[in-house]
């Protein structure tokens, strides 16, 4: 008989499958959202519905040099966490007390949305540089952790 992933394992893997869909340049990023181990939505980053994409443009934080975690306004695309709150709104799905399965740990933005969404637990595989957002979701007593997951 085989044995079981762990929650955690498996909704990461269905986060690193779901940031396939990405059409961002620069990072895929993907995104699910879980409430009583059921996925609630799910998102990656990337232009807007009927937007072209920067897979189609190129991104204009690249030819501006702008760095990693720098600048976010300039960037045609949504992130990961932003669309699977979007998601899940259109659907009428509340998020919360969801935990959220991220490739990638929340930026600010998206950690003060994913805060006021009432999410209980933020999971992520990689890092981002915005030390800001670690503080901001450890004071706001949402628990935050880093998978130790390889794709």
């Amino acid at each position: 008989m085989s044995q079981r992933m762990p929650w955690p394992d498996y909704f990461m893997r269905i986060a690193y499958l779901v940031s396939e869909r990405s059409t961002c340049t620069r990072r895929k990023v993907g995104c699910v959202a879980v409430r009583d181990k059921r996925i609630l939505a799910t998102g990656y980053n990337g232009a807007p519905t009927g937007v072209r994409h920067c897979l189609d443009i190129g991104c204009l934080r690249e030819q501006l040099g702008v760095p990693s975690g720098e600048r976010h306004e300039i960037c045609r695309g949504l992130h990961a966490e932003q669309n699977v709150i979007i998601q899940a709104a259109l659907h009428g799905v509340s998020m919360q007390g969801a935990e959220i399965f991220c490739t990638t740990q929340p930026c600010l933005i998206c950690a003060k949305m994913l805060i006021n969404c009432q999410v209980k637990a933020i999971f992520f595989a990689e890092g981002y540089p915005d030390e800001l957002s670690q503080s901001m979701i450890q004071e706001a007593g949402v628990r935050c952790e880093r998978l130790d997951f390889q794709p």
